[in-house]
């Protein structure tokens, strides 16, 4: 592969691991077919079940197709939120600063100009045995190598299933057969803001060594480590 890329930045893959964030605003940059190369290629060599790769992905852009299809995603894009801010009560929040507010503020954006992101990729994976609940095994450590090949380049995605709302008319369109499961949606392009050491709960509550429950003494996060409050909905 070349070594061409579009970013002066330099990462490491446990940096990576540690800083990709899903990213909701993008600039109107579109990606340039060799970043986009890179960023396939990577995805593709995620291990799979026997390495059948049953993965594929179809990279919606500027063509008339993938113009029908974002719009049809917009509109479930933007109805999956709508549901979403009410069910879990982004709409209650006081807090113009919370964390909350500002998903929720990055989320509407995000439905807003859904039409306008430079790149979607639909997903799939070609069943070779009736749907189990184990599937996504050989579908979803690819989608977390494309997502940390876009980081690594520079851009920034978010992994979704809002497709599912619209996914029979969308299957019309871009000629999806039907064994052919719709595993993710995700979205890339350049940030607005940037990536950055995400926030997530502490590792001790997390790992267990044992047995269930069991706190491993030897689990501790980073010096410096940035935590969020998670709350059950």
């Amino acid at each position: 592969m070349s070594s061409e890329h579009s970013s002066d930045e330099e990462i490491s893959l446990l940096e990576g691991l540690a800083t990709t964030r899903a990213i909701r605003r993008y600039t109107n940059d579109p990606i340039p077919e060799h970043d986009l190369n890179r960023i396939l290629w990577s995805a593709s060599r995620a291990p799979s079940g026997s390495n059948r790769q049953p993965f594929r992905f179809l990279v919606l852009r500027d063509g008339d197709r993938a113009r029908r299809a974002k719009a049809l995603l917009g509109q479930a894009f933007r109805a999956g939120w709508d549901s979403k801010r009410s069910t879990d009560g982004y709409d209650r929040s006081e807090d113009s600063a919370s964390p909350k507010a500002r998903q929720a503020r990055a989320m509407q954006y995000y439905v807003d100009h859904f039409e306008e992101i430079p790149v979607v990729v639909l997903v799939g994976l070609v069943r070779y045995r009736s749907a189990n609940p184990y599937e996504g095994a050989s579908v979803y450590p690819a989608c977390q190598n494309l997502l940390l090949a876009a980081r690594a380049l520079g851009y920034g995605g978010a992994l979704t299933m809002w497709h599912q709302g619209v996914e029979p008319d969308l299957r019309a369109i871009l000629d999806i057969p039907e064994e052919v499961a719709l595993s993710a949606c995700i979205t890339l392009g350049r940030p607005q803001g940037s990536h950055g050491p995400v926030r997530r709960r502490p590792i001790r509550e997390l790992v267990f060594d044992d047995r269930w429950g069991q706190e491993a003494e030897w689990a501790r996060d980073p010096d410096g480590t940035g935590f969020t409050v998670w709350k059950a909905r």
